[in-house]
């Protein structure tokens, strides 16, 4: 795990460090100093810390114009034990809602397994994003993760999105493909 880096393609637009409206705005990260884990096992020093044991993150684009931010995720996502849609909300979600963030794509690819708690972390983050006029999106969760998802009935709050090769998008164009798709699903 610890050779999985954040998606790095898009630094030239955006770098959440930089971003003073970034809840990471000013960290400063190690190439070679290897200190967060996932259990017994290293992760890539460009990954956040955003208060789980268990699951770290990178921003990879906020754009405040267009009101989306596109979130990496590495892990074990835990709400069983670690509660970790409440860390995230808490920390995170909740920090650039009030930027006027109301759109969240979240990058699972790297979601090693999913344990579901309760959904009432999910259901308020799911009603103050689409009274906003927003919704909240995974795309390329793991089929093991994406039925325990399902399973859990959490792809009420947000939806579950499938892109073959996200990578090859500009960040604009990610959003506004996963935006009309869940618009044509609405109406």
């Amino acid at each position: 795990m610890h050779d999985i880096e954040p998606f790095y393609n898009w630094r030239h637009i955006y770098v959440s460090e930089e971003d003073e409206k970034s809840p990471f705005y000013g960290r400063v990260y190690s190439e070679f100093q290897f200190t967060q884990a996932v259990y017994n096992y290293y992760i890539h020093p460009q990954w956040d810390d955003f208060g789980s044991r268990t699951l770290y993150m990178k921003v990879l684009m906020a754009d405040y114009e267009e009101h989306y931010v596109v979130i990496e995720l590495i892990g074990e996502w835990n709400d069983a034990i670690e509660n970790d849609i409440m860390e995230l909300k808490r920390e995170v979600m909740d920090f650039f809602s009030a930027q006027g963030i109301n759109k969240f794509i979240l990058i699972t690819e790297n979601v090693l397994n999913f344990h579901s708690g309760d959904k009432d972390y999910y259901e308020e983050w799911y009603e103050e994003v689409t009274d906003a006029g927003g919704w909240i999106a995974c795309l390329a969760m793991p089929e093991q993760a994406r039925h325990e998802f399902k399973k859990a009935k959490l792809n009420r709050y947000i939806e579950l999105e499938e892109i073959e090769n996200w990578r090859i998008y500009k960040p604009i164009h990610l959003f506004r493909k996963i935006d009309q798709h869940i618009l044509s699903r609405l109406e």
